[in-house]
C-alpha cells in the first residue's frame, strides 16, 4: 500500500504540478495568484496538518472520505506544490530563446514545450524530482495517525498486539530504508536509459 499511495501521488501530482509550473513561470491574473497559493500552502505547512484536513476537516464539513483517499490527496497536493517549484527551477534552466527558435518552425507553444522545452527539463530536474518520490513515499507513514494500515500503521497494531515497538520499528526502518534505495536504484537506470549517448 506505501509504494501505490507513493506511485498514485506522484502521478496526480505531475498531472498538476506541470501546468502550475508553466503559470507560476509565465502567467498572471488568478490562475498565477491560485497556483501560487496552491505552493505556498503546500509546501509551509506539514504533511501531517494536509492528511488531517483531508480526513478530519473534511469530516467535519460532513464529507467523509476513507483514510486511505485522505493520506492520497494530502501527499498528492503536497508533490503538485513541491513540484510545481522543481519543474519552474527547471524551466528557469533553459534558454528563453530555445522557445523563440521553436515558435519561428512553426510550433504552437503547446508543441514547443512538448518537444523541445520540457524534454529538457526533464532532465535538469531529474534528480530532485527522485529525492521528492522518496520524500513521498516516506510520508505516507503518516497514514497510520488516521488509521490507515500502511507499512507504519500495520507496524504500529503489530507491536501492539506484541509489545515489542523496538524490534517492529527496526525491521519497518529497515524496510523504508530498502524501497527508498529501490526507487533510487530505479531512477537511475531509467535516467541511464533515457538520456544514454
Amino acid at each position: 500500500m506505501t509504494l501505490q499511495i507513493t506511485l498514485l501521488s506522484v502521478v496526480i501530482g505531475m498531472v498538476f504540478a506541470i501546468p502550475m509550473s508553466v503559470i507560476r513561470q509565465n502567467g498572471s491574473g488568478w490562475r498565477y495568484y491560485l497556483t501560487s497559493g496552491w505552493v505556498e500552502l503546500s509546501r509551509n505547512t506539514p504533511v501531517l496538518f494536509q492528511v488531517y484536513i483531508m480526513y478530519f476537516g473534511l469530516g467535519a464539513l460532513g464529507i467523509n472520505i476513507s483514510s486511505y483517499l485522505a493520506v492520497l490527496i494530502a501527499i498528492a497536493f503536497n508533490n503538485a506544490g513541491y513540484m510545481a517549484e522543481i519543474f519552474r527551477g527547471g524551466l528557469n534552466a533553459i534558454p528563453r530563446q530555445q522557445m523563440s527558435t521553436a515558435r519561428s518552425l512553426g510550433m504552437t507553444p503547446r508543441q514547443a514545450f512538448r518537444h523541445v522545452i520540457f524534454p529538457q527539463v526533464f532532465k535538469v530536474v531529474f534528480l530532485p524530482f527522485v529525492t521528492q518520490c522518496i520524500w513521498a513515499m516516506l510520508n505516507t507513514s503518516m497514514g497510520m495517525l488516521v488509521g490507515l494500515r500502511e507499512l507504519s500503521g500495520a507496524t504500529q497494531y503489530a507491536q501492539s498486539i506484541s509489545f515489542r515497538t523496538f524490534e517492529f520499528f527496526i525491521v519497518t526502518a529497515g524496510i523504508y530504508y530498502a524501497i527508498a534505495k529501490f526507487i533510487q536504484f530505479g531512477a537511475q537506470l531509467t535516467f541511464r536509459l533515457m538520456y544514454r549517448r
